[in-house]
């Protein structure tokens, strides 16, 4: 790999079982662009898409990818065969409702606990 940097082909899944890809990453890509890179491409026909990329999670090889680590750090070792293609599972969290966060801060509020030394 001299002077070459390597690149991994990676198509991304939706939960409806369609793809968005597949398309040449360097191995140098952070997740946090991939999920840009996604949210750029995200079907306009889709409903309930992403509306940040922190609504979206996007998980290889069953586990959840964080974003500040790159694709080469990634990739498992079943992906270094040549000309394959990487597929990631894009799961994207619902939003949440202000009623849903006024009782989610409520039952923090009302938490006990007790400690025996």
């Amino acid at each position: 790999m001299a002077g070459t940097e390597e690149q991994f082909e990676i198509k991304f899944r939706l939960t409806d079982g369609s793809d968005i890809g597949p398309k040449s990453f360097a191995a140098a890509t952070s997740i946090a662009t991939l999920k840009e890179s996604i949210l750029a491409q995200w079907p306009k026909d889709k409903e309930n898409g992403p509306r940040t990329v922190k609504d979206m999670k996007l998980i290889s090889a069953g586990k959840i990818l964080d974003n500040n680590r790159t694709v080469g750090e990634c990739q498992s070792p079943l992906c270094d065969a040549p000309d394959t293609v990487t597929t990631m599972h894009v799961v994207v969290q619902p939003p949440t409702t202000e009623k849903e966060k006024k009782a989610a801060s409520e039952t923090k509020q009302n938490k006990c606990l007790c400690v025996i030394l």
